[in-house]
């Protein structure tokens, strides 16, 4: 027996019950003995007044009848009336049944009742002789003494009697009195004792249970405080032993989800920390292997298997294998690991959660299915040669997660252990899924910027090809459009002869779309060397106001003939810039050939420059179609072209804006485009200002 047990004592249920059946036991005795003594007392009583005081009254009724019997005699004797001897035989006829009345009752001595019976009956007879004598003689005076003295000893006989039956009623007066007080003293007794009982049963109980409980209600305050060591002692009965018992197996558990809560924390830290290091570099290969390495070391593993799919997700070979005592194996022992099924990865990764195995090498001697395994696993087992490799490295259990983004898996990861005595803890298991699924993202991820780059490599190397193709072309082309140029200068020169009219026509109709192949084909170059990086300005002072105006005089012959009027405004002070000026002629001539081109007869552009905030403000500004409101962040885009435009024919390749944004860039300055449809576009530039004098060829 413990020694908690010998202190405890029982439990409180058995004391409590123990007392209360004790005060209820004599609680009851009292009750008994009150019921009892006052059926006694009701006995005596019943006896008193249905026996004894009725045998009293009976036997007066007899002394009082042989009374009468004699007084009726002695008035007859004297006065010879015989009314009075009638009287004395109805007295003596009625003594018999009052005799037997006495002896009913069951009470009086019989002796002293047959005495007076029998003196009695000695009486009536002489009395009898008393009523046949004749009066006065010597035989009725011998008669008169011999009937006193024979009734005189009948009175005594009946006094006898009647004492003896007073004794009776006072002998059960006394008996009922002692009954009384012993009923008192035994219900007092009782009662005292009950007291006691219950006093001592409070005490006892009340040190029983608060000692203990006080004590519980101590460890309770120190564990809420912090004190994680405290402990309730099992002491006291069995209940409050059972509740400390409680409260200890409560504190313990408390301990041990502390502890997992510290392990859970500490593997999560560990676990971030791989995944920051993973996340790293969007390298699969530098994801692989700091997946594998990390993952094992966080989780203690000793072996940890990342497998990727291959073939569109038909075959999910062994990508990288690490080793608690090897790290990261070679290549050539990873090879040797054979593939997991398809099937039992596919089903894994539909199923959505973590696959635990345990006691593996009982899955190993032979092939027979893994109950709860996805796929063929669980169907017909392990393959054999997945044993066999199972075996080599001695596995023992292994927490397998599939890893994929969307409907199909990408591939899995295996951490394995070869020790039974190390199993995998439900906080293992929850680490365990939560880096694969960080690993299968970071997998993921890395794959897309593998693929994207190589993607962007093409289209890099495309673009080039593009580029250098236009420039090519360009070049090529511009070798005989300068003949055709030049031929055409000769032919309308009149050392070659006149031409008709109509052959002057046709000679301006040539020459007019050859200049607009030269454009095209100088924008090409432009564009081609912008995105070759070979576009570069050679900047020197130089008056925005005489650009613009220069530009307006080249535009005007143009805006003429398209019905469009043109309107400049430039400062009276210069607006220097330190520019290149065929740039921004350029930037200019195509601002301006837009705006004409897209303003319809009787319509309006404008140019004008200022000086604001120190930098020169540029816009050119026409009546024009605009641009679609959808459509203006896509303004400056290579061979983009307005869909209003395009729907009206109007001639254009789409280029001009790309190089006026370019221009303008190159110069440090920004562009911006203001256009509703219908109404008309303003195109604004911005240029940093360098000064007000100096300019080249300022005016």
């Amino acid at each position: 027996m413990s020694r908690a047990s010998v202190r405890g004592g029982g439990r409180v249920a058995h004391r409590l019950g123990l007392a209360f059946g004790l005060l209820t036991l004599l609680i009851a005795l009292c009750g008994v003995g009150t019921l009892t003594g006052a059926l006694v007392l009701e006995t005596q009583r019943d006896r008193v007044a249905d026996r004894v005081q009725p045998a009293e009254g009976d036997n007066l009724r007899l002394l009082n009848a042989a009374v009468s019997a004699q007084r009726s005699m002695r008035g007859y004797l004297v006065t010879g009336d015989q009314s009075e001897l009638a009287a004395f035989r109805a007295a003596r006829d009625g003594i018999p049944s009052v005799i037997d009345d006495i002896r009913g009752h069951d009470v009086a001595d019989e002796r002293n009742v047959a005495t007076q019976q029998r003196q009695l009956d000695a009486y009536l007879r002489v009395a009898d002789d008393q009523a046949h004598a004749t009066a006065g003689s010597a035989q009725a005076v011998a008669l008169t003494r011999e009937a006193t003295r024979r009734f005189q000893a009948f009175e005594v006989t009946n006094a006898r009697l009647n004492d003896q039956l007073n004794e009776e009623v006072q002998r059960q007066d006394e008996h009922a009195d002692t009954v009384i007080r012993a009923g008192i003293a035994g219900l007092g007794a009782a009662l005292i004792a009950a007291l006691a009982v219950a006093v001592y049963t409070s005490v006892h109980a009340t040190r029983a249970l608060t000692g203990p409980l006080r004590s519980t209600e101590w460890t309770l305050g120190r564990l809420t405080l912090g004190d994680h060591a405290a402990r309730a002692e099992v002491t006291g009965p069995e209940e409050i032993r059972a509740v400390a018992r409680s409260v200890n197996l409560l504190a313990d558990e408390r301990d041990r989800l502390r502890a997992d809560e510290e392990e859970r924390r500490r593997l999560s830290k560990a676990a971030r920390e791989t995944g920051i290091r993973i996340r790293g570099r969007l390298d699969v290969d530098h994801v692989l292997d700091a997946a594998c390495t990390g993952i094992g070391e966080v989780l203690a593993a000793d072996y940890v298997f990342i497998l990727l799919a291959e073939n569109g997700g038909s075959e999910f070979p062994v990508a990288r294998l690490w080793s608690a005592e090897r790290g990261l194996l070679p290549d050539e022992e990873r090879r040797r690991i054979p593939t997991l099924p398809a099937d039992v990865v596919h089903d894994h990764y539909r199923r959505g959660t973590v696959w635990l195995v345990t006691d593996l090498p009982q899955y190993m001697s032979e092939t027979r299915p893994m109950p709860g395994a996805p796929g063929s696993f669980g169907e017909i087992g392990m393959p054999t040669e997945n044993r066999i490799a199972a075996a080599a490295l001695g596995l023992d259990s292994a927490v397998i997660t599939p890893i994929g983004v969307g409907e199909e898996p990408i591939g899995a990861v295996s951490v394995a252990r070869t020790s039974a005595d190390r199993p995998w803890r439900p906080v293992d298991i929850e680490i365990a899924e939560s880096m694969a699924s960080g690993v299968g993202r970071a997998l993921h991820t890395a794959l897309l910027y593998e693929q994207e780059s190589s993607l962007v490599e093409k289209l890099r190397a495309l673009d080039k090809a593009k580029s250098d193709f236009l420039s090519t072309v360009s070049h090529e082309l511009r070798t005989p459009l300068t003949s055709i140029v030049g031929y055409i200068e000769l032919l309308k020169d009149e050392d070659t002869g006149l031409l008709s009219p109509s052959q002057l026509h046709m000679l301006d109709v040539v020459d007019r779309n050859a200049n607009r192949l030269r454009a095209l084909i100088e924008d090409l170059l432009t564009l081609s060397r912008i995105e070759s990086g070979a576009f570069t300005s050679r900047k020197a002072p130089i008056d925005l106001r005489r650009l613009v105006a220069s530009a307006a005089e080249a535009i005007k012959p143009a805006a003429e003939a398209a019905s469009v009027s043109l309107e400049t405004c430039c400062p009276e002070q210069p607006l220097v810039l330190e520019a290149d000026g065929e740039q921004l002629d350029r930037v200019l001539m195509n601002l301006l050939s837009n705006a004409v081109k897209f303003t319809r007869d009787g319509g309006k552009v404008s140019v004008r420059a200022d000086a604001q905030d120190g930098e020169a403000v540029l816009s050119v500004s026409d009546t024009g179609i605009g641009i679609p409101a959808a459509e203006q962040e896509k303004l400056f885009q290579r061979f983009f072209r307005a869909s209003n435009a395009t729907e009206q024919a109007i001639p254009g390749t789409g280029l001009g804006l790309t190089i006026v944004r370019t221009i303008v860039a190159n110069h440090g300055g920004r562009t911006e485009v203001r256009s509703e449809e219908g109404r008309g576009t303003t195109i604004t530039a911005w240029l940093p200002l360098t000064g007000t004098d100096g300019a080249e060829g300022s005016t």
